[in-house]
């Protein structure tokens, strides 16, 4: 049966509960916004409450034989091209989780770019799993990780033949684009799976401008945040299967095993409002924004101390094989100040937030939703900052390790040093112990230390140099950093 795009079932079933005037004995408390503090009915609007309902036994019947989520989960596979999807309401960090315990397994070793988000360690601690890293790709000169190559994952098979499968993170939150087909090409020759963590990149089907995503190239599992780049609630994320090396039924169990039995509906009528939209108008929203995109990097760059990276900083021998450019990344080196500091200054003079920010680099991503408004309101704000990079450059600097000294002995499994007793040292006393914690300047969310690193000095100076600089580090026991925890020796 052909499939009919133009439904949203999640959203008519709300629709339907609401014309029945139900009337549930049942979870949520707040009976459909009759218990809700005021206060907060003010602020969040009854909309919220109304729509938040059981999935079964109030989205769908308490044996789901209406198919509400299962008959959404359908049109999504079709809409971009998978065999099946899943929606999940716990965010891409549990969507990658259940796919790398559905193609490996405790005590199994799996191919991962070392540029992965923490909740791939996060995976890795709560499984077992072993980790081969695979190197990024490093633009030394712009102190920038592009996704790993085809190469790599070739070399590191070739070292690892026992490995289940490969990950790979694509595209990156800064824009830049793995050569999919190629790293599927790698694995498929072995009769491995690729998982893509895609989660910048739920647009991506939507347009042919766009680099590939995971599914045209050959992969296994991809993850995907429908409320990165698309127009889902936060924690929405879709997670899609084809070819025939993973087990539904297995990728769904892990599901099952690591998510919540109380998933927010609202977030699932989200994610399937937004497959419609795309669907139906996603070519011609994505088309406006590649325009708008571009216009605005051609008026940034113009910006005295801008320098906005395009495709001809990031692709090439060795760097990046594509690249988004929805993610205006602007390079503020020579403004003499950090992104950091620029992003406090524009949250308090403009009530602006960027997307990310590093040592020297704000990044404001711009998606469908955008429009002249936006941008120029974008615009205003970044020359008034340039006009103010006096008062702005009295800020620690960060000298970023070498790509070979960022990188550390991985001197235990991140499970088994994650678990085992710790003690908290002294920075300066920690070179040369092993890290029992992540340390993971946040955003982008890629840990700089994992559990069972030996600690080194250049990274602990990079580390507390960030952070008198500005840097966030959301999962260091002590974000100041002023201790680390480290493996008790004994």
């Amino acid at each position: 049966m052909a499939a009919n795009q133009a439904e949203a079932p999640i959203l008519e079933a709300l629709a339907r509960y609401a014309d029945a005037d139900g009337l549930g004995f049942t979870p949520p408390g707040h009976k459909q916004a009759r218990g809700a503090d005021p206060r907060a009915r003010a602020v969040l609007g009854d909309a919220v409450f109304y729509g938040d309902v059981l999935a079964n036994g109030g989205l769908d019947d308490r044996l789901t034989r209406g198919r509400v989520l299962e008959r959404a989960e359908n049109l999504m596979a079709h809409a971009v091209h998978a065999d099946h999807t899943y929606f999940s309401t716990c965010g891409s960090s549990l969507s990658v989780k259940a796919a790398m315990l559905a193609v490996t397994s405790p005590g199994h070793r799996l191919l991962v770019g070392r540029d992965a988000h923490k909740s791939v360690v996060a995976g890795l601690i709560l499984s077992g799993v072993e980790p081969v890293w695979v190197e990024p790709q490093w633009d030394t000169s712009r102190h920038l990780a592009h996704p790993p190559s085809a190469a790599g994952y070739a070399k590191a098979f070739a070292e690892h033949p026992d490995a289940d499968g490969a990950l790979v993170t694509s595209p990156t939150p800064y824009g830049a684009a793995a050569d999919l087909r190629s790293i599927a090409d790698v694995c498929h020759r072995l009769g491995k799976p690729l998982i893509v963590d895609e989660a910048w990149g739920a647009h991506l089907p939507f347009h042919d401008d766009l680099p590939s995503w995971a599914m045209d190239a050959g992969a296994d599992i991809c993850v995907t945040s429908i409320h990165k780049m698309g127009s889902g609630l936060e924690q929405g994320s879709v997670f899609h299967l084809q070819g025939d090396l993973i087990d539904p039924a297995e990728l769904a169990s892990r599901a099952d095993l690591l998510g919540t039995t109380s998933p927010n509906v609202l977030i699932y009528a989200g994610i399937d409002a937004w497959r419609r939209q795309m669907v139906q108008h996603g070519h011609e929203l994505l088309g406006e924004a590649l325009e708008l995109a571009a216009r605005t990097r051609t008026a940034v760059e113009a910006v005295g101390g801008f320098h906005v990276n395009d495709a001809k900083d990031f692709c090439g021998p060795d760097l990046a094989h594509d690249f988004d450019p929805l993610p205006v990344v602007m390079d503020i080196g020579e403004l003499g100040t950090t992104g950091y500091r620029a992003a406090d200054w524009l949250r308090a003079h403009h009530h602006i937030d960027a997307h990310l920010f590093d040592h020297r680099r704000i990044s404001a991503q711009l998606t469908h939703a955008d429009d002249e408004q936006t941008t120029t309101r974008l615009l205003a704000a970044l020359r008034d900052l340039a006009d103010h990079t006096t008062e702005l450059r009295d800020v620690p600097q960060v000298a970023v390790p070498s790509p070979a000294e960022l990188r550390m002995d991985q001197a235990r499994q991140p499970r088994d040093a994650y678990f085992a007793q710790h003690t908290k040292v002294p920075t300066a006393e920690a070179v040369g112990r092993i890290a029992a914690e992540m340390i993971t300047p946040y955003p982008p969310g890629i840990p700089v230390a994992l559990p069972g690193e030996r600690l080194t000095e250049p990274v602990l100076k990079y580390l507390v140099a960030g952070v008198e600089a500005g840097m966030f580090l959301p999962d260091a026991a002590d974000q100041r950093l002023n201790t680390v925890r480290v493996v008790e020796e004994h």
